[in-house]
């Protein structure tokens, strides 16, 4: 972390993950250094970031995912220059509902033949 100018989180919350990037992750990265988070908000603590962001310690925040959602209103990250915010939609790309229909719809196809589901989630793995 300490040379990327970017630090990507796309990870499940497990037990493992919770609290995963702390004060310490982020008084690791060098101060341009921008975090963008699609993966769980309970995998990272939101305070150390916040703290993070306002004392300049990393550059900005690339946010899909929050502590509690929606972000509650008069949060933070609302007046936060440094922040980007999405409201947990980041998988929303050009094509996406035409791809999880036809996912949707082989996945059926494979359903009614008793044939195993393609992209099944496992729940218990924090998907």
């Amino acid at each position: 972390m300490q040379l990327s100018d970017f630090v990507f989180l796309a990870t499940p919350l497990t037990p493992e993950t919770r609290g995963l990037l702390g004060e310490a992750e982020f008084n690791a990265m060098k101060p341009s250094a921008v975090f963008i988070n699609v993966s769980r908000g309970r995998v990272v603590d939101e305070a150390a970031l916040i703290t993070a962001l306002t004392s300049g310690r990393i550059r900005g925040a690339a946010l899909d995912v929050y502590l509690q959602e929606p972000l509650p209103a008069g949060h933070p990250f609302y007046g936060m220059e440094n922040v980007l915010l999405s409201p947990h939609s980041a998988d929303h790309t050009v094509g996406w509902t035409e791809l999880a229909v036809n996912q949707f719809l082989s996945n059926f196809e494979r359903f009614r033949a008793g044939q195993p589901l393609e992209n099944a989630v496992d729940k218990r793995a924090g998907y």
